[in-house]
C-alpha cells in the first residue's frame, strides 16, 4: 500500500450493472466476457466444473480452486511486474518470502 491509500479498492456491489454484464451472457472456453466481475466468472467456472464432475463427488474443491487461483494470480502479477518479485509481492499484498514459497509450491517459472 502506498501513502495515501485508504486499503484495499474492493470490487463493486454493482459490477454486473456498471460493467453491462448480463446473468444471460454465457461463457465459452472458459474465458470471461468483457467487463465481467470476478466473482460471476468464479461462480459460473464453479458450475462447469461441478456439472462436468457428473456423479463423482468432488473433494477439497475449496482447496482446488483456492489454488488454481492462487496460482494464475502469481503468475500474472508477476508477469505484468516483469517478474520483479518485491512488486510483485507488494501488490498482492504479501511478503516477498510468502511469495517465494508460493512460486516453489506452484512451480510458477
Amino acid at each position: 500500500m502506498h501513502a495515501g491509500d485508504s486499503g484495499p479498492r474492493p470490487l463493486p456491489a454493482d459490477c454486473e450493472k456498471r460493467r453491462g454484464f448480463s446473468r444471460d451472457t454465457t461463457l465459452t472456453d472458459r474465458t470471461a466476457p468483457s467487463g465481467t466481475c470476478l466473482h460471476e466468472f468464479v461462480r459460473q467456472v464453479t458450475r462447469q466444473y461441478l456439472e462436468d464432475m457428473g456423479s463423482t463427488p468432488p473433494d477439497n474443491l475449496h482447496e482446488v480452486i483456492t489454488e488454481e487461483v492462487e496460482k494464475a494470480l502469481i503468475g500474472t502479477v508477476l508477469d505484468h511486474t516483469g517478474k520483479n518479485q518485491s512488486r510483485a509481492a507488494e501488490i498482492l499484498g504479501m511478503t516477498r518470502t510468502t511469495l517465494r514459497s508460493r512460486i516453489r509450491r506452484y512451480q510458477i517459472d
